[in-house]
């Protein structure tokens, strides 16, 4: 396989370090949804990173633009919920 971007590194290594799993009839059986959601987080991760929410007594039109910001907000909660919904929960918490 070729060299990957570091952005595709940090997928692909999230994917592998999943490792849930359970032995079926004595042969590791990875969670392949947990995988698939830890290689989802991130992606989301690389590219709707998590964002402090700016000083808006301080902003002017050119530095914050709140609806930008809570595009970006929805857009990121959106795929971490789909990522919680694979590994088989309901809800996502964020943390700085």
């Amino acid at each position: 396989m070729t060299e990957l971007s570091p952005a595709a590194q940090v997928v692909i290594d999230a994917w592998w370090n999943a490792s849930d799993g359970e032995y079926i009839n004595g042969v590791w059986t990875p969670n392949r949804s947990a995988q698939l959601a830890a290689a989802l987080e991130a992606v989301v991760d690389e590219v709707v990173p998590y964002l402090e929410e700016p000083n808006w007594g301080a902003c002017d039109e050119m530095r914050c633009d709140i609806e930008l910001y809570t595009d970006h907000i929805r857009k990121r909660s959106e795929l971490l919920a789909i990522a919680a919904e694979l590994r088989g929960t309901t809800t996502h918490t964020e943390t700085p």
